[in-house]
């Protein structure tokens, strides 16, 4: 299987082409085993990896490959793409697990995995609470996720042993600040802390390192990169993947969700202090405006917020500065990754796709 011809879209292509294998060789060996987890669970499973994503985290794998000096094509190139194409089902345990954790009813513009198998369960009238099987089931088919992104991952590179080996530092390091950065924001979600420093640090580990920084990171390894060439591509995939965080941090409460897949307000909902929230308190604090701290205060958490409710909220954070305040920590963001990636010796063609990209992960439209 070539890598691809060339486009974005054609990369993006060439990963689903690669996952659609894998998963129908593990869901044929799976299914030898029960049909019904094969029906109700993989089918499921495989549908949700395949029917959507927008293959980010691949993407930047790619690149980082490219940009350590990888070849466009041949075996390698090959072998790389398909360890790149492991991050999709990482995300896919990420996702179903932080929906379920979250209580979220909505993924992608449909209803989440949680909620399909409870609905199942409930339309069955079978006995028990058609809500912990739901989430029961969910978690299974993450970890279910989470297994095979090992075992894809490790296969693809059975032929680069070497390369395999490099590649499990940044692998290995993703997986613990993905879940560090998870139990961060539960945390902060309950126990209210409000200091600006900690949505940044969630951000950071929960999903500019596996969303970007170790895509890049890996790549890079896989293809023998310098320190000096991984060190550049980090601070560009941190700098980027903060960015991309704080764009969905207003999506959340300013974007269409026709557009989005999802509910404007869910963390406003889900007790979330993003760094959009915490800036609207700190001014209202400086302004002494009691009231409007009580306001905002009581919307956070609050699971009967409406969609009137929640544009009030966005509205008023928007009059405190915060919206506007977030934008710029967002440019500056961009502007460092520019700067980092300026000053880092990367093949050109990767410079200026990494550039791009930058630049189009960051400007998502309300």
């Amino acid at each position: 299987m070539a890598p691809f011809a060339g486009s974005p879209g054609d990369l993006s292509a060439a990963v689903t082409r690669h996952l659609r294998d894998f998963l129908a060789r593990r869901s044929l060996d799976a299914a030898g085993l029960d049909a019904r987890f094969a029906d109700e669970v993989i089918d499921r499973l495989t549908s949700f990896v395949l029917d959507g994503g927008k293959r980010m985290r691949p993407t930047f794998a790619w690149w980082g490959w490219r940009a350590a000096g990888g070849a466009p094509e041949g075996p390698a190139a090959t072998a790389t793409l398909r360890a790149a194409s492991a991050l999709e089902l990482v995300q896919t345990f990420a996702l179903v697990q932080d929906d379920v954790m979250d209580g979220s009813a909505l993924r992608r513009g449909r209803p989440t995995l949680h909620m399909e198998f409870a609905d199942e369960h409930r339309s069955a009238a079978w006995s028990g609470e058609s809500g912990r099987y739901g989430a029961s089931m969910a978690v299974l088919a993450a970890d279910l996720a989470l297994v095979w992104a090992e075992e894809m991952f490790t296969d693809a590179l059975d032929g680069l042993p070497d390369a395999r080996e490099r590649a499990r530092v940044p692998w290995r390091a993703m997986h613990t600040e993905m879940v560090v950065g998870q139990f961060m924001d539960l945390r902060s979600q309950a126990s209210g802390e409000e200091t600006e420093s900690l949505p940044l640090r969630i951000g950071r580990l929960k999903t500019a390192a596996y969303s970007v920084e170790r895509p890049l990171h890996l790549g890079a390894a896989i293809a023998g990169a310098s320190e000096e060439v991984v060190s550049g591509l980090r601070r560009y995939g941190a700098a980027v993947g903060c960015a991309y965080q704080l764009r969905d941090d207003l999506l959340d409460l300013y974007g269409d969700p026709d557009r989005t897949g999802k509910p404007i307000g869910g963390d406003l909902r889900e007790g979330k202090r993003t760094l959009l929230l915490v800036l609207g308190l700190r001014t209202a604090r400086e302004r002494a405006d009691a009231e409007t701290v009580r306001t905002l205060r009581s919307a956070v958490g609050d699971p009967g917020l409406t969609e009137t409710d929640v544009r009030a909220i966005a509205g008023i954070l928007a009059d405190l500065g915060a919206k506007d305040a977030v934008e710029r920590r967002l440019g500056d963001l961009v502007d460092e990754a520019t700067r980092c990636l300026a000053a880092t010796p990367v093949a050109p063609v990767a410079c200026r796709e990494l550039q791009r990209l930058a630049h189009d992960t960051v400007t998502r439209t309300y």
